[in-house]
C-alpha cells in the first residue's frame, strides 16, 4: 500500500488493490470531466439561455467522461490503443481548458483600459477565470497517469512500442505537485466567489486556511524526496481536512438555497450559492489521497 501503509499500517493487510494508482486516477479524471459537464450547464444556465460556444465544455465533458471510461475498460486487453485514446482526450481538455481561460479574462477587462480600478470588481463578478483551468488540470494529472512508469518511483516513462523517456520527478512527486496547484486553483476560486459577500460569514474563513494548509502541504511533499511518516502524516490530515470542509460547504450551501420548511426551488439552486462547487475541495482531497496508493502496475 505504499505510503498509505506508512501513515495506517494495518491496511498492510489488505494486500495489493486489483488495479492500480493510475487507473484509479484515470477513473478519477472520467468522473471530473463528467461533473465538470454538469456544473458548467448549470453555471452557464444562470441567464436561461446558453450560447452556441458555451456549449463546447459542456458537450465534450460528456463525450471525454465516456471516451476515458470506454478506455479503462480497453486497458484491460490493449493497454497501447487505451492509452492513445486517452492521451487524445487529455490533450483537447487541456485545449478546452487554456480557451475557456481566456474567453472568461476577456470578460474581466475594460475595454480600451484593460488595467482599470474596475478590474478587480470585474474579477469577482465576471465568470470564474479560473473554473475552466480545472480542464486543463485533468488533462495535465490524466497524460500523468496515461503512461507507464517502469520501474516505478524512478521517474522513467513507457512510451508507445519499447521507447521511454526520464522525467525529472517521479510519479509520485508529479501527483504531490499536480495536487498542490489543484488545491490552489480552488482556492482562489473560493476566495473570489466568497468576495461578493464581502467575507462576511464565519464559516468562509474555513476553505480558505484548509486550502493555504493543503496548498502548501502537498507542494512541500513534492519537494521532499524520500518524506518521513511525520510528513505523510501531516499531508494524509490536509487532505481528509479537504474532504470535511467540501462535505460542510456543500450542505451549507445546499441549506442556503432552500427555503422555508426545505422547499426547493430550480431558480434558487442556479441563481443562488453553487452547490457543486464546494465539492471541488473534496474531489481534491480524494485526488490528493489517491497519491499514497501503490505507484506499480498489478501484476498479471
Amino acid at each position: 500500500m505504499y505510503h498509505l501503509a506508512t501513515v495506517f499500517p494495518p491496511v498492510r493487510r489488505v494486500g495489493r488493490l486489483p488495479i492500480s494508482r493510475d487507473q484509479f486516477m484515470l477513473l478519477m479524471a472520467a468522473i471530473n470531466q463528467l461533473f465538470l459537464a454538469l456544473d458548467i450547464y448549470l453555471a452557464h444556465g444562470l441567464n436561461g439561455q446558453i450560447r452556441a460556444y458555451e456549449w463546447i465544455p459542456i458537450i465534450f465533458g460528456v463525450i471525454a467522461g465516456v471516451l476515458l471510461l470506454l478506455a479503462g475498460l480497453l486497458a484491460f486487453r490493449n493497454r497501447p490503443l487505451a492509452t492513445v485514446i486517452a492521451n487524445l482526450v487529455f490533450t483537447a481538455s487541456i485545449i478546452v481548458g487554456l480557451m475557456g481561460i481566456y474567453f472568461h479574462l476577456a470578460r474581466t477587462t475594460v475595454p480600451g483600459n484593460p488595467l482599470s480600478d474596475q478590474t478587480v470588481n470585474l474579477l469577482i463578478w465576471a465568470p470564474p477565470v479560473l473554473g475552466p483551468f480545472v480542464f486543463a488540470l485533468v488533462g495535465v494529472l490524466g497524460i500523468s497517469a496515461a503512461w507507464v512508469e517502469e520501474p516505478a518511483d524512478s521517474g522513467r516513462l513507457r512510451l508507445l512500442g519499447s521507447s521511454h523517456i526520464q522525467m525529472p520527478y517521479s510519479k509520485t512527486r508529479a501527483y504531490f505537485f499536480i495536487v498542490s496547484i489543484g488545491v490552489l486553483v480552488t482556492l482562489i476560486s473560493s476566495v473570489l466567489d466568497h468576495a461578493r459577500l464581502n467575507f462576511e460569514n464565519r464559516w468562509v474563513w474555513l476553505p480558505i486556511m484548509a486550502g493555504i494548509f493543503a496548498t502548501i502541504t502537498a507542494f512541500i511533499l513534492g519537494v521532499i524526496r524520500q518524506p518521513s511518516r511525520g510528513d505523510l502524516t501531516v499531508y494524509t490530515a490536509s487532505m481528509l481536512l479537504l474532504i470535511a470542509v467540501g462535505i460542510i460547504g456543500f450542505v451549507l450551501h445546499l441549506n442556503s438555497n432552500l427555503v422555508a420548511q426545505g422547499t426547493i426551488i430550480i431558480e434558487r439552486f442556479l441563481r443562488g450559492s453553487p452547490t457543486l462547487a464546494p465539492l471541488l475541495f473534496a474531489n481534491m482531497g480524494g485526488l490528493g489521497l489517491l497519491v499514497l496508493l501503490e505507484p506499480g502496475e498489478p501484476q498479471t
